[in-house]
């Protein structure tokens, strides 16, 4: 079995950007201090390491920089970095000016195992304001050419793409400062022609604002780009005569920011795991960037390959959010709330507007997915100027209903003012067991799963007919954790209605969503009825009370929700394979106190898992996803998508075969996931 809990045992390429101090126009300094960062960063486990534009001379040499002596100091440095780092693992990239030909070039040396792999020439050199990059430089467009280092050719060119043996997500290309804030970046090309990562080696001075845009650019790059991208800035040492340097370092994948440096120091390492594979995975699954590198004619990149041994430290950086749907900053968390429940209310008015349709029928049972369908219907007739009597709610007890959910379903629709009933389905539940043989039709207390279906399917007839009394439609209540685990009886229940406005929402984030009405949307009173259904326990309520008071706890058959949620996103989100979901899975739950929880998180529901219980609980949901709940799924009524990558309707994200199998799923889990570690 593959080491479990390493991170290069599962996809991940670790970077550290480093901040070295700079010694002007001093090579031999400057390599001391690669050397010792070099040695940091290859203990910490670092893979790739990325020093600043020009670190062997410094970059604020101005007219110094084609001094034939710096030229040749930087050379041999280099060259003396190539044999002080040859026992390192990590590949470093450093930065020098270098004469190629009759021309300067201010370059990036990637090394590694004793040897320099290539050079590559900075194509942008900035002329404005404070820079005067021509007067010592050339453009390194379109050059491709070899020079000695010792006894060995070295090639220099832009179009070098560095490939780890081993290892085919690690890729990496490389740019330098000015380049990326080209309209037509080297990075572009690089990473249509195979580089997983960027790295960008900087040299910029700081003004006020330039670290927002410097992120502003990072993150664009990775995202438009589906690369991680590594950016390391020059900081203390750099000549103050007319600019200053703050060695600002940035890791963003995908899009987002893995780790950023603290400013205006030097000596530091700033590392981050980044997800090679899930970088490939996406690129697949993303066929605009397949057509980019088609339709723009990729340039042929030379592929360098080198030496890859993977670390064994059983550390991680990264931060692995517990609730992947559910944001934990309190602003960003307000704004997707604000967008998913203006997304399901606008759908809802979208089709109450195109079937001219004045009236709807909700099933309300004072959980969680019912009272939510209800607020988003209750503004949606508000905005449309329809008076919320046409709402028309339905609280149906059954064997198992308790008397706090009954009693908050009556509540809540009395405090929103809709037309509000009770209808019992006990009897019509009792006669319809009894008619077709089942052992509680003569008293006998024999709660099986048909037992359960009877009152779910009864629930789901009596709102189909009174909807056509009403010459209205049902509102669907059905969550998208219900429809990945399969939680809902074919055809009734919360599996069908005329339009679903939950189907798009997972169970994690209905929660938020509720408590952020409650607040935003709606009066004190119903806001207070609103938390109170938050507090209940999660529970379908079709088994009476035990005589030991237990109540039926959805969570023990299907799992906790909130780590079925953070399956759900990267098995559908990402591909990836369940082992690997399983030591993220671990990363963010095996210690409770060791990250954030959203926003207003319960504290008594703040709990951690062990790796055995993971890998049970992802047992359950790779056999009710994969094997059980597909024909379900392929069946669902239309509602409103909220979460990129996050719909399961087979008219959007996922498409799939009823009749396949969890188990190759389940085989990869059980073979590369121990119980403990």
């Amino acid at each position: 079995m593959p080491k479990f809990d390493t991170s290069s045992s599962h996809g991940f390429v670790r970077i550290a950007c480093v901040t070295p101090k700079v010694h002007l126009a001093n090579p031999q300094a400057n390599l001391a201090e690669h050397v010792q960062l070099a040695k940091r960063a290859d203990a910490a486990g670092a893979d790739l390491v990325v020093f600043p534009e020009l670190s062997l001379t410094g970059y604020s040499l101005d007219d110094l920089l084609t001094q034939s002596t710096v030229l040749d100091a930087a050379r041999r440095a280099l060259m003396d970095l190539m044999a002080k780092t040859a026992s390192l693992r990590s590949a470093i990239v450093a930065g020098l000016p270098l004469r190629v030909g009759d021309a300067v070039y201010n370059t990036a040396a990637v090394v590694q195992g004793g040897l320099c792999l290539g050079l590559v020439p900075k194509i942008f050199l900035p002329n404005y304001r404070e820079y005067y990059e021509k007067r010592y430089f050339a453009s390194g467009h379109g050059l491709s050419a070899t020079i000695k280092l010792g006894d060995v050719g070295v090639a220099v060119s832009p179009d070098l793409i560095f490939a780890a043996d081993g290892f085919e997500a690690f890729t990496f290309g490389v740019e330098i400062c000015e380049d990326v804030w080209s309209p037509d970046t080297p990075s572009t090309k690089l990473a249509l022609g195979g580089a997983t990562m960027i790295v960008n080696l900087s040299a910029s001075p700081v003004v006020v604002g330039k670290s927002r845009a410097r992120k502003a650019l990072c993150a664009a790059a990775s995202e438009r780009l589906m690369c991680a991208y590594a950016y390391s800035a020059a900081g203390p040492g750099e000549s103050t005569t007319d600019l200053a340097w703050d060695g600002q370092s940035l890791i963003y994948e995908l899009g987002g920011l893995l780790a950023e440096s603290e400013r205006f120091t030097s000596d530091t390492l700033t590392l981050a795991d980044v997800d090679a594979d899930r970088i490939v995975q996406d690129r697949l699954r993303n066929g605009t960037f397949a057509d980019a590198r088609r339709f723009q004619g990729a340039k042929e990149m030379t592929r360098i390959s080198f030496d890859y041994r993977p670390h064994d430290l059983t550390d991680f950086h990264r931060h692995v959010p517990r609730f992947p749907y559910v944001p934990a900053d309190k602003h960003r968390l307000d704004e997707d709330c604000y967008e998913a429940f203006n997304i399901q209310v606008h759908g809802l008015m979208q089709r109450l507007e195109s079937t001219g349709t004045q009236h709807v029928v909700i099933g309300i049972s004072g959980g969680l997915d019912s009272t939510h369908a209800l607020i988003v219907a209750c503004k949606a007739f508000d905005r449309l100027g329809i008076p919320r009597e046409n709402i028309h709610g339905y609280t149906m007890p059954g064997f198992g209903t308790t008397l706090g959910s009954k009693t908050d379903a009556l509540k809540l629709m009395k405090a929103l003012g809709i037309s509000g009933e009770m209808l019992d389905i006990r009897p019509a539940a009792k006669r319809m067991l009894m008619d077709i043989g089942h052992p509680y039709g003569e008293g006998k207390p024999v709660y099986d799963i048909n037992f359960e279906n009877v009152q779910a399917g009864l629930r789901t007839d009596f709102l189909f007919r009174l909807a056509g009394e009403k010459k209205g439609f049902v509102v669907g209540t059905g969550d998208l954790s219900e429809l990945a685990l399969g939680w809902s009886t074919y055809g009734v229940g919360d599996h069908m209605s005329h339009y679903n406005v939950n189907c798009g929402a997972p169970k994690t984030l209905i929660q938020h969503l509720i408590r952020w009405a409650a607040t935003k949307e709606f009066d004190a009173r119903t806001g207070r009825i609103l938390k109170s259904v938050l507090e209940r326990e999660i529970s379908p309520e079709l088994v009476p009370v035990g005589a030991d008071g237990a109540l039926q706890k959805t969570e023990d058959k299907v799992g906790p929700y909130e780590l079925q949620d953070f399956t759900l996103y990267y098995i559908t989100r990402f591909g990836l394979k369940p082992s690997k979901v399983a030591y993220l899975a671990y990363q963010a739950w095996k210690d409770k106190d060791a990250g954030e929880w959203p926003q207003d998180y319960p504290d008594h529901k703040k709990r951690s898992y062990t790796l055995a219980e993971i890998k049970h609980w992802m047992e359950v949901f790779l056999w009710r996803f994969f094997t059980t709940s597909q024909f379900k799924r392929s069946a669902v009524p239309n509602g409103p998508k909220l979460i990129s990558g996050g719909a399961l309707s087979p008219r959007g994200d996922w498409r799939a075969p009823s009749d396949a199998t969890a188990k190759i799923w389940l085989d990869e889990l059980r073979a590369n996931v121990p119980d403990q570690v």
